[in-house]
Protein backbone atom coordinates (compact mmCIF):
# COMPACT_ATOMS: atom_id res chain seq x y z
CA UNK A 1 0.00 0.00 0.00
CA UNK A 2 1.17 3.04 -0.99
CA UNK A 3 1.71 5.80 1.21
CA UNK A 4 1.51 9.37 1.51
CA UNK A 5 2.64 12.83 3.81
CA UNK A 6 0.14 15.13 4.86
CA UNK A 7 0.55 17.87 7.05
CA UNK A 8 -2.93 18.97 8.74
CA UNK A 9 -3.28 22.00 11.83
CA UNK A 10 -4.83 20.21 14.26
CA UNK A 11 -6.54 22.60 16.87
CA UNK A 12 -4.03 25.44 16.19
CA UNK A 13 -0.90 23.14 16.14
CA UNK A 14 0.54 22.26 12.50
CA UNK A 15 0.87 17.87 12.61
CA UNK A 16 2.53 15.72 10.05
CA UNK A 17 1.68 12.28 9.00
CA UNK A 18 2.88 10.06 6.93
CA UNK A 19 -0.30 7.93 6.20
CA UNK A 20 -1.75 5.08 4.00
CA UNK A 21 -4.03 6.17 1.16
CA UNK A 22 -6.99 4.19 2.68
CA UNK A 23 -6.42 5.71 6.08
CA UNK A 24 -9.45 7.53 7.27
CA UNK A 25 -9.39 11.12 8.80
CA UNK A 26 -10.61 10.16 12.11
CA UNK A 27 -7.94 7.46 12.18
CA UNK A 28 -5.61 9.96 11.24
CA UNK A 29 -7.12 12.33 14.38
CA UNK A 30 -7.38 9.18 16.77
CA UNK A 31 -4.49 6.61 16.02
CA UNK A 32 -1.56 8.64 14.73
CA UNK A 33 -2.14 12.64 16.12
CA UNK A 34 -3.68 10.99 19.64
CA UNK A 35 -6.81 13.63 19.27
CA UNK A 36 -8.80 10.87 20.97
CA UNK A 37 -11.73 13.06 22.33
CA UNK A 38 -12.73 12.49 18.15
CA UNK A 39 -15.12 9.08 18.52
CA UNK A 40 -15.58 6.10 16.10
CA UNK A 41 -19.38 5.28 16.55
CA UNK A 42 -20.84 3.96 13.05
CA UNK A 43 -18.29 4.57 10.32
CA UNK A 44 -20.74 5.35 7.97
CA UNK A 45 -21.51 8.92 9.03
CA UNK A 46 -24.85 8.58 10.21
CA UNK A 47 -24.09 8.56 14.19
CA UNK A 48 -22.03 11.96 14.11
CA UNK A 49 -19.58 11.10 16.74
CA UNK A 50 -16.46 11.72 14.79
CA UNK A 51 -17.71 15.04 13.38
CA UNK A 52 -14.98 17.69 13.68
CA UNK A 53 -14.79 21.50 12.07
CA UNK A 54 -12.99 20.96 8.99
CA UNK A 55 -12.01 24.51 7.67
CA UNK A 56 -15.05 25.55 10.15
CA UNK A 57 -17.25 23.47 8.50
CA UNK A 58 -18.16 20.65 10.42
CA UNK A 59 -18.02 17.34 8.89
CA UNK A 60 -17.76 13.68 9.45
CA UNK A 61 -14.14 12.51 9.65
CA UNK A 62 -14.90 8.64 9.13
CA UNK A 63 -16.09 9.59 5.85
CA UNK A 64 -12.76 11.64 4.50
CA UNK A 65 -9.45 10.34 3.93
CA UNK A 66 -6.45 11.61 5.35
CA UNK A 67 -5.22 12.25 2.21
CA UNK A 68 -8.40 14.47 1.79
CA UNK A 69 -7.25 16.67 4.29
CA UNK A 70 -3.70 17.42 3.36
CA UNK A 71 -3.12 21.31 4.34
CA UNK A 72 -6.70 21.61 5.78
CA UNK A 73 -7.13 23.46 9.51
CA UNK A 74 -9.19 20.87 11.62
CA UNK A 75 -11.02 21.88 15.18
CA UNK A 76 -11.59 18.65 17.28
CA UNK A 77 -13.27 18.52 20.83
CA UNK A 78 -10.01 19.18 22.20
CA UNK A 79 -9.57 22.47 20.69
CA UNK A 80 -12.61 23.87 21.91
CA UNK A 81 -10.82 23.93 25.46
CA UNK A 82 -8.40 27.41 26.06
CA UNK A 83 -4.49 26.70 26.05
CA UNK A 84 -4.68 26.16 30.29
CA UNK A 85 -7.49 23.64 29.49
CA UNK A 86 -10.27 25.70 30.97
CA UNK A 87 -13.93 24.58 29.31
CA UNK A 88 -15.38 26.69 26.63
CA UNK A 89 -18.31 28.43 27.20
CA UNK A 90 -20.50 25.93 25.06
CA UNK A 91 -18.11 23.06 26.86
CA UNK A 92 -19.19 24.48 30.50
CA UNK A 93 -23.05 24.68 29.38
CA UNK A 94 -23.13 20.93 28.52
CA UNK A 95 -21.38 20.10 31.54
CA UNK A 96 -24.42 22.80 33.47
CA UNK A 97 -27.41 21.70 31.95
CA UNK A 98 -26.65 18.14 31.99
CA UNK A 99 -26.27 17.82 27.87
CA UNK A 100 -24.41 14.65 28.37
CA UNK A 101 -24.92 11.14 30.09
CA UNK A 102 -22.68 8.91 29.10
CA UNK A 103 -20.73 11.21 26.35
CA UNK A 104 -20.34 9.16 23.29
CA UNK A 105 -22.05 11.53 21.10
CA UNK A 106 -20.96 14.76 22.95
CA UNK A 107 -17.79 15.14 21.30
CA UNK A 108 -19.92 15.58 18.08
CA UNK A 109 -22.72 17.45 19.50
CA UNK A 110 -20.33 19.73 20.68
CA UNK A 111 -18.59 20.26 17.23
CA UNK A 112 -22.02 20.71 15.67
CA UNK A 113 -22.87 23.04 18.66
CA UNK A 114 -19.64 25.32 18.07
CA UNK A 115 -20.72 25.58 14.01
CA UNK A 116 -23.89 26.90 14.74
CA UNK A 117 -22.93 29.60 17.17
CA UNK A 118 -19.87 30.40 14.90
CA UNK A 119 -22.84 31.38 12.29
CA UNK A 120 -25.52 32.65 14.86
CA UNK A 121 -25.07 34.03 18.39
CA UNK A 122 -28.29 33.48 19.15
CA UNK A 123 -29.98 30.76 17.67
CA UNK A 124 -33.29 29.68 17.63
CA UNK A 125 -34.95 26.15 19.36
CA UNK A 126 -35.45 25.12 15.48
CA UNK A 127 -31.89 26.41 14.47
CA UNK A 128 -30.43 24.64 17.14
CA UNK A 129 -32.28 21.22 16.57
CA UNK A 130 -31.61 21.13 12.68
CA UNK A 131 -27.67 21.83 14.27
CA UNK A 132 -27.27 18.99 15.66
CA UNK A 133 -30.14 16.71 13.38
CA UNK A 134 -27.14 14.89 12.42
CA UNK A 135 -25.73 13.36 15.83
CA UNK A 136 -27.32 10.60 17.60
CA UNK A 137 -27.92 10.21 20.90
CA UNK A 138 -29.29 7.41 22.77
CA UNK A 139 -29.39 8.75 26.44
CA UNK A 140 -30.62 12.14 26.79
CA UNK A 141 -33.69 12.58 24.82
CA UNK A 142 -31.91 15.67 23.31
CA UNK A 143 -34.00 18.22 25.47
CA UNK A 144 -30.71 18.77 27.77
CA UNK A 145 -28.53 19.26 25.02
CA UNK A 146 -30.54 21.87 23.17
CA UNK A 147 -31.17 23.59 26.93
CA UNK A 148 -27.13 23.42 26.69
CA UNK A 149 -26.83 25.22 23.87
CA UNK A 150 -29.06 27.50 24.69
CA UNK A 151 -27.24 28.57 27.82
CA UNK A 152 -24.09 28.84 26.13
CA UNK A 153 -25.31 31.05 23.68
CA UNK A 154 -27.08 33.15 26.62
CA UNK A 155 -23.68 33.52 28.10
CA UNK A 156 -21.63 34.51 25.36
CA UNK A 157 -24.01 36.88 24.12
CA UNK A 158 -24.04 38.67 28.09
CA UNK A 159 -19.94 37.86 27.97
CA UNK A 160 -20.15 40.07 24.85
CA UNK A 161 -22.48 42.42 26.78
CA UNK A 162 -20.12 43.01 29.41
CA UNK A 163 -16.89 43.16 27.15
CA UNK A 164 -18.11 46.15 25.72
CA UNK A 165 -19.22 47.89 28.80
Amino acid sequence: MSKHEVTVTVNGRPQQACVEARMTLVDLLRDVLRQTGTHVGCEHGVCGACTVLFNGRPIRSCLMFAVQADAADIVTVEGLADASGNLSVLQDAFWEAHGLQCGYCTPGMLIAAQALLEETVTPTDEEIREAISGNLCRCTGYQQIIEAIRLASRSSTAQVADHDE
